[in-house]
C-alpha cells in the first residue's frame, strides 16, 4: 500500500474529527508558527514536527481530501485504488500508467482552506517571488492612532508615521548591491522552493536562503542585507471623520504592504484612540462640563462664557436663585456625526468662599437674620 498513512492528522493538528475549517485552520497557524524551521534553526526536531502538521493541514483543509481520509480512517480497504490514502495522482506526460507524487506548494495551493496565505502571513519572507509564482495581494497593515477629543468630536487632518515593510530602492528588491551580478541558488537549485515529505506527501517551501526568488547576489544590497525588502516608516495623511470614537476603525483601500508585481496591495486598517479631556466629557452625541458660580452669581444670577469642543465660547445666563448641580443645555454644540449634532450640557458647580473676614461674616449674619435663616 504504497502512498498510504496510517497517521492522525487530527491528533497531530490538535483538533477533533469533526472540527470547522475556521478552527483547523486556527489550529495549523498556532502550530506552524511554533514549529516553524526558521523559528527554531538547527532544531530537527522541530523541523519534523513542522513537516508532519504541514501534511496534516494540507488533507485536512481540503474538503475532497478529507472526506477520502475519513472514509480510510473507518475502512483502510475502501477502494482507494486498493490501498490506503495517497496524493499521487497521474501525471500528464511520461511513460502510460506513470505517476507522480502529488507536490503541495505553499503559493499553488493558496484557494485549498487558505494554506498558503496562513504561511505568508506568520512568516514574512522578504523578496519578490520567482517567476510563474502566482500572485497575492499584499498584506493589510493595522495600526492605532492615538487622536484629541476635539478631532474626534468635530473631524480633522492628522499626519502619521506607520512602519511598513516596502520594496528597497537601492537594488529595486533584487537583494543585490548596484553592479553586482546574480547567481542560481545553491539550496534550491534555482527553484526558489525546497521539499519535504512524509507518508505520501511532499510539502513545497520558499526557500530559506533565497527567500523563494531562485537566485542570490554575488554581493548582498547594503541597504536591506539582500532581503531586498526594508522596514521604514511610511508618512500618511488622515482625514479623521467627525464623531469618531476609541476603537473606531478606518481603512484605506490600497495604501497596505506592497505586493508583487501586477498584484494590488493591501489595505491600512486604522483603529483610534480618543484622548480623555480635562473639561468634556462625552455621551453618545453629547457633550458634558461642569463650570464653577460663585455664591454671588448663583443667588443673584449672572451671565457667564462657556467654552465649546470647537474652543469657541458661549454666552449663558445663569437665573437667579440657581442651585447647584443644576444643568444648563446649549444647543448643537456636542459632536456631530452622519450630519447630526448632539447638544451641551453645563452643570454648575457652586463654591463657596474658604473664609470670611470679619465684616463679611457680619453682613452675612445680617442676610440670614432679614431671611429668617437658621445658622
Amino acid at each position: 500500500m504504497a502512498g498510504a498513512t496510517t497517521k492522525d492528522y487530527y491528533q497531530l493538528l490538535g483538533v477533533a474529527e469533526n472540527a470547522s475549517a475556521d478552527d483547523v485552520k486556527k489550529a495549523y497557524r498556532k502550530l506552524a508558527k511554533k514549529y516553524h524551521p526558521d523559528a527554531n534553526p538547527n532544531d530537527a526536531a522541530a523541523s519534523d514536527r513542522f513537516k508532519e502538521i504541514s501534511e496534516a493541514y494540507a488533507v485536512v483543509s481540503d474538503d475532497d481530501k478529507r472526506k477520502q481520509y475519513d472514509t480510510m480512517r473507518k475502512n483502510p480497504f475502501a477502494g482507494f485504488g486498493g490501498g490506503g490514502f495517497s496524493t499521487q495522482r497521474p501525471t500528464t506526460g511520461g511513460r502510460p500508467g506513470a505517476q507522480q507524487e502529488g507536490n503541495f506548494n505553499f503559493e499553488d495551493i493558496g484557494d485549498i482552506g487558505g494554506f498558503g496565505d496562513i504561511f505568508s502571513s506568520i512568516f514574512d519572507r522578504g523578496g519578490k517571488r520567482r517567476k510563474g509564482a502566482s500572485q497575492q495581494r499584499g498584506r493589510d497593515v493595522e495600526y492605532m492612532v492615538e487622536i484629541s477629543f476635539a478631532v474626534a468630536a468635530r473631524g480633522g487632518k492628522v499626519s502619521i508615521s506607520v512602519p511598513m515593510t516596502d520594496d528597497c530602492a537601492v537594488c529595486n528588491a533584487t537583494g543585490a548591491a548596484p553592479g553586482s551580478k546574480m547567481q542560481t541558488c545553491p539550496e534550491c537549485k534555482g527553484s526558489g522552493h525546497v521539499q519535504f515529505g512524509q507518508g505520501g506527501f511532499a510539502v513545497s517551501r520558499p526557500c530559506p536562503q533565497c527567500m523563494g526568488r531562485g537566485q542570490i547576489p554575488t554581493n548582498p544590497c547594503f541597504a536591506c542585507n539582500g532581503t531586498g525588502q526594508r522596514r521604514e516608516n511610511r508618512q500618511v495623511v488622515l482625514s479623521v471623520p467627525s464623531g469618531v470614537d476609541t476603537g473606531t476603525q478606518l481603512r484605506l483601500s490600497g495604501q497596505g504592504e506592497k505586493a508583487t508585481t501586477g498584484a494590488p496591495s493591501g489595505d491600512l486598517l486604522i483603529t483610534f484612540k480618543v484622548q480623555p479631556d480635562t473639561f468634556f466629557r462625552r455621551e453618545g452625541l453629547d457633550l458634558h462640563c461642569t463650570v464653577p458660580l460663585n455664591i454671588a452669581q448663583a443667588t443673584l444670577g449672572s451671565k457667564i462664557r462657556v467654552r465649546t469642543v470647537d474652543n469657541k465660547k458661549v454666552s449663558l445666563r445663569i437665573p437667579p436663585g440657581t442651585q447647584p448641580a443644576t444643568r444648563f443645555r446649549v444647543p448643537a454644540q456636542g459632536v456631530e456625526k452622519n450630519g447630526r449634532r448632539g447638544d451641551q450640557y453645563v452643570q454648575v458647580r457652586v463654591e463657596m468662599p474658604d473664609a470670611l473676614t470679619d465684616e463679611q461674616q457680619q453682613m452675612m449674619a445680617d442676610f440670614a437674620s432679614a431671611a429668617d435663616l437658621k445658622y
